[in-house]
């Protein structure tokens, strides 16, 4: 646990949660009863299983643990914005990704770039007024656990990050925002979580990473892009890294979600491409684990990675395409690559139509539209595959997929063209079974 005071609401449950398809069957009512929250802890997760996202699959039985991830841009562009708008049941966005959401009815649900607030109503408000609302038919998505925390967007670093000659503002921030919060993110989840067990890597320093990649100044020779003093409090993760255990009966799946930097908004000494990278490489250290993992600490001062057979599932917007876009090479590829991991390769019809209609950048792309994740400029950088959920080879998958409808089929209002009623990015789901091969 985080000594920022990350946040634990468990729910007292009597349900049957019964199995679904992407879009579920009619689940029998969830009661929940608010348990005390207690500061400074843990949330945990629970929820049914199977995967598959594309509304033509709705009906498909389900047999596993859906883990899901979704930038769902619900960031404002003021604190208090966020509360305001989903205190309101009526906010067009909101409702349009909680129908995406209910589309999917993921277990373990990841959602990016949704704005954190100390007492944490606007995840509640989504919570009660969005996901447990039918949208437009769908049956709602009840989550008795909800599990936010700090981040380090728009925290005051107190120095001239950027070295544009002042301090201040959101570049100088310990990760970018105008606000402490913007850009958070937030668990939903239907399977309890090990709250003792949770850990947050909000104030881990970059110049503790061994061998970092540090930008250096592109004028001035054999020098450090930040000053000796400002090394010394710089923060390696843009937003946070959290490993939130997750308690499946007498089985335990450590759920690691992040957002790293976009690698673009900087010069040539390329300081936010190297930090993605080495954000991403925080997760792949970590499952490693041993002499590895040896240099890593949380927010409450334990050191190490996660044991060896541990089951985990990696989620997030990982700014990092494998093939396309300013990431550094190989960044993604520290996941992708690694021993430990499965890459499922989610894919969608509506993906590969969408890179197809819209050309320009997407043309010259190397990478198969069909995992692209993301829908940006196609002027700029094209569409690209940036979203993953990642399951350990401790597990079994099921299924994988993009919500990204073809055009003119059902729930392609739901993702549209700019300016997107829901976001520029798109929900990826995978279903895994705790059993292995």
């Amino acid at each position: 646990m985080g000594r920022f005071g990350t946040w634990t609401v468990a729910f007292v449950a009597a349900a049957v949660l019964a199995a679904g398809s992407f879009v579920p069957a009619q689940a029998a009512p969830v009661q929940a009863v608010p348990a005390q929250a207690v500061p400074g802890q843990a949330v945990p997760v629970r929820g049914p299983a199977a995967l598959v996202i594309a509304p033509e699959d709705q009906g498909a039985d389900r047999k596993g643990i859906r883990f899901a991830t979704y930038n769902a841009s619900l960031n404002r562009a003021n604190p208090g914005d966020l509360i305001r708008d989903l205190a309101d049941p009526s906010d067009a966005q909101a409702k349009a990704v909680a129908q995406v959401v209910q589309a999917a009815q993921p277990d373990v649900l990841l959602l990016n770039e949704f704005d954190y607030d100390a007492r944490h109503e606007a995840a509640e408000l989504f919570r009660t007024n969005y996901l447990g609302v039918s949208q437009q038919g769908q049956a709602p998505a009840d989550y008795p656990y909800i599990y936010t925390a700090p981040s380090n967007t728009g925290v005051p670093s107190g120095f001239d990050l950027n070295n544009d000659g002042s301090v201040g503002g959101p570049e100088d921030s310990y990760g970018y925002g105008t606000f402490e919060g913007q850009y958070g993110m937030v668990v939903y989840s239907k399977y309890p979580i090990d709250e003792a067990g949770v850990r947050t890597f909000q104030n881990f320093r970059w110049s503790d990473m061994p061998d970092a990649r540090l930008p250096v100044d592109p004028v001035v020779r054999d020098a450090g892009w930040f000053s000796a003093d400002e090394l010394a409090t710089v923060r390696l993760s843009s937003k946070s890294h959290w490993d939130v255990p997750v308690t499946v009966g007498s089985r335990t799946v450590h759920v690691l979600v992040s957002h790293p930097t976009p690698p673009t908004f900087d010069g040539t000494e390329d300081r936010n491409g190297k930090r993605n990278f080495d954000e991403i490489r925080l997760w792949a250290d970590y499952i490693q684990g041993g002499e590895t993992a040896r240099y890593i600490y949380d927010d409450d001062g334990r050191f190490g990675g996660l044991g060896r057979g541990e089951r985990f599932v990696i989620l997030g917007d990982q700014n990092s395409d494998p093939r396309d876009g300013d990431s550094l090479r190989g960044s993604i590829d520290q996941l992708l690559e690694s021993r430990l991991v499965q890459d499922p390769a989610p894919s969608a019809d509506g993906a590969a139509e969408a890179s197809a209609l819209q050309g320009a950048a997407n043309a010259g792309h190397r990478g198969d539209p069909r995992h692209d994740t993301a829908d940006f400029e196609d002027q700029g950088v094209g569409n690209l595959r940036v979203d993953y959920v990642l399951p350990s080879r401790t597990l079994k998958v099921l299924g994988s997929g993009i919500y990204w409808p073809k055009v003119g089929t059902p729930g392609s209002e739901l993702t549209g063209i700019f300016p997107f009623p829901t976001s520029d990015h798109r929900l990826v789901s995978v279903d895994v079974s705790l059993r292995n091969q």
